[in-house]
This record gives structure tokens, sequence and C-alpha cells, in this order.
């Protein structure tokens, strides 16, 4: 079998995805960059990369992140699939941010950005 790159420039797939001519919501890029926009989004990833939080966690390690962005932030990445939010019983109530299997992929996507934004080069 062929690898699907084989005859594409690098990088670039053998899949009808990458031969659109205008940016498509099914495209998996445009997935991937839509679950990822907005500041804060990849250092909220970051730190539950770490392991899972609480919204206080969060916003501890956080500290100049404001609440309502920080919400908006842990419900866009909920509704991507990135994370789940689990609340736990209790008096107070606890809530744990953990991200699932699929989120937890972003961890090398994260990092291929820091070195592609540093001008880092594989070796």
């Amino acid at each position: 079998m062929t690898h699907r790159t084989v005859g594409h420039p690098p990088g670039l797939p053998d899949d009808a995805h990458a031969r659109v001519t205008a940016p498509a919501p099914d495209c998996p890029v445009e997935i991937a960059l839509a679950a990822l926009r907005g500041r804060w989004t990849t250092l909220v990833v970051r730190e539950l990369l770490r392991g899972d939080r609480s919204y206080s966690e969060l916003r501890q390690a956080l500290p100049t992140l404001s609440d309502k962005v920080l919400s908006e932030r842990l419900a866009q990445l909920a509704g991507a699939g990135v994370l789940t939010r689990d609340r736990r019983p209790g008096w107070p109530p606890t809530v744990r941010y953990t991200l699932t299997p699929h989120g937890r992929h972003l961890g090398p996507v994260l990092q291929a950005l820091w070195n592609w934004g540093t001008g880092a080069t594989e070796t």
C-alpha cells in the first residue's frame, strides 16, 4: 500500500478535503482550528494536559484569565469534544474538567505549533 502522501507535497494527504477550493466546515483542519479558536484556549488545554482540574485550579494556574472567558473556553472545548465536565456530589458539589482521549491528542499538535512558532525544525 502506498503512503497517503506519496505523490503529494509533504504534509498534504491524498484526501478530498485537501483539494477543496474554499474553507469547508467538515475539513479536518478547520475542525481542529475551530476547537482551538480564541485567546487562552491553548493554555486551558495545556493545563488539562497536566491532569484533570477544577475551575478554581484553572483560575489559579491562569490568574489573569477572566471568569467569563474561562467559562466560555471550557464550554467551547466541551462542545468540541475536547474535555468532559464531571460534576461530583457533595456539599458544595465539585466539578472536574478532564481531557477526553480525543482531547489528549492535542498535546502533540500544541507541541508542533510551539516548534513552528519558535522556528524549531525536526531532525
